[in-house]
């Protein structure tokens, strides 16, 4: 058995008053107890006297196909399978390094993700994938193979999404910002197909994540019944507008929104992305303490990075994510949860990850100090455990 003795412990929502010691067996957390307990003869110590024990986060938005290279995505035609699983492979790596134990992928080539989780190898986090997201003809992303057009193709690739075993469904409601002709401020389907997708993948017990950055796109996702919204940057024609009928929506009927905050630091946005920000009068700190109004207001946050598309959303920067959220204006508490135990949830793993927990997996990460007081702390990693077995320090 293995005792990891901290400092302070937060479960996924707070800190555990008064406890300071986790053990682990078996994959499993089998126990907490306060900083005093008498640990029994035999047990494994691993002693962080300043250290903070957490979940493993959950990035709840990547794409592991993605190299973090300039246009990685456009890139991808290049790629045969080999190449692919080594992006993959390599991607993980790198999300592994910053204390990310789980990731929901979002869109992959080929159902490359897919293919690949279905024979993970050990040493590397969870991986939740979605397969090629359901887009438009010559819609964002289109080059990853999932166009559909018209309702029975739109039930026909959810259809053929469950038999491949996919965790969720994605769709492109709107277009986005890195697929030239792609519009971001206008919708890519309607009302109607949209609730066709929901309606097939719902039947299939299977949840629904609407990239949507036009305004436009968030109603009409809202009203079909979507289980996330990912971006939901309420762009129009004119700029950014929040309706508060919108907020209100998203937040009775349990929406989730990701909004893939976090950027490498010292990157520079692509020259057509920056002038669609200025065209919206954007900038990241406003976008942030948009995102924190909403939680405010009732809305599910969850963190997620888009890590992978290009230098500035590189694989590895969720803690930089969630620093967003407080640099908004959301507690640091709140802004953890949203990588913890509310991104588990929202993944459908919150019987089993994001909390700790007796009898939850043991994907912990220690870093240094205390991230309630100073949430910069998720910087400073310390020690990584996964299913239960403490990595080699980074080197």
């Amino acid at each position: 058995m293995l005792a990891l003795r901290v400092a302070r412990i937060f479960d996924g929502h707070a800190l555990v008053r008064d406890a300071g010691v986790a053990f682990v067996e078996g994959g499993r957390i089998v126990g907490v107890e306060s900083t005093g307990f008498d640990i029994p003869s035999g047990c494994e110590i691993l002693d962080h006297p300043n250290g903070t024990l957490l979940p493993g986060l959950i990035d709840t938005h990547v794409h592991l196909v993605g190299d973090s290279g300039p246009g990685a995505l456009e890139r991808l035609a290049a790629f045969s399978p080999e190449d692919l699983s080594r992006t993959i492979e390599r991607s993980l790596r790198v999300q592994l390094s910053t204390g990310v134990t789980t990731v929901r992928d979002l869109g992959d080539k080929a159902w490359s993700v897919v293919d690949w989780r279905a024979r993970p190898l050990a040493g590397l986090p969870t991986v939740l994938a979605s397969g090629p997201p359901i887009t438009s003809r010559g819609g964002h992303c289109s080059n990853m193979g999932g166009e559909a057009g018209g309702v029975e193709e739109l039930r026909a690739a959810v259809r053929e999404r469950a038999e491949r075993s996919v965790d969720v469904v994605k769709v492109m409601a709107s277009g986005g910002m890195m697929t030239p002709g792609s519009d971001a401020d206008r919708g890519q389907f309607t009302a109607e197909e949209l609730t066709a997708v929901v309606d097939e993948a719902h039947a299939a017990r299977l949840p629904v994540t609407a990239h949507a950055h036009a305004l436009v796109s968030i109603r009409d996702a809202i009203a079909a019944g979507v289980d996330g919204i990912e971006h939901c940057t309420f762009l129009t024609a004119d700029g950014v507008h929040v309706p508060e009928d919108v907020i209100a929506a998203m937040a009775t009927q349990g929406i989730v929104v990701c909004p893939t905050l976090g950027r490498t630091p010292d990157a520079v946005p692509p020259p057509h992305l920056l002038e669609r920000l200025h065209k919206a009068g954007m900038d990241l700190k406003t976008r942030a303490e948009q995102v924190a109004q909403a939680h405010r207001q009732g809305v599910t946050i969850i963190s997620g990075t888009d890590g992978g598309i290009n230098p500035g959303k590189a694989h590895g920067i969720l803690p930089l994510a969630i620093a967003d959220l407080v640099t908004g204006g959301m507690s640091p508490a709140d802004a953890l949860a949203t990588a913890t135990s509310v991104a588990a949830e929202a993944c459908g793993l919150g019987d089993r990850k994001g909390h700790i927990r007796a009898g939850y997996d043991a994907d912990l990460i220690i870093v240094d100090q205390d991230p309630l007081t100073d949430i910069s702390a998720l910087l400073r990693l310390n020690t990584t455990v996964l299913a239960g077995k403490v990595l080699p320090p980074r080197t």
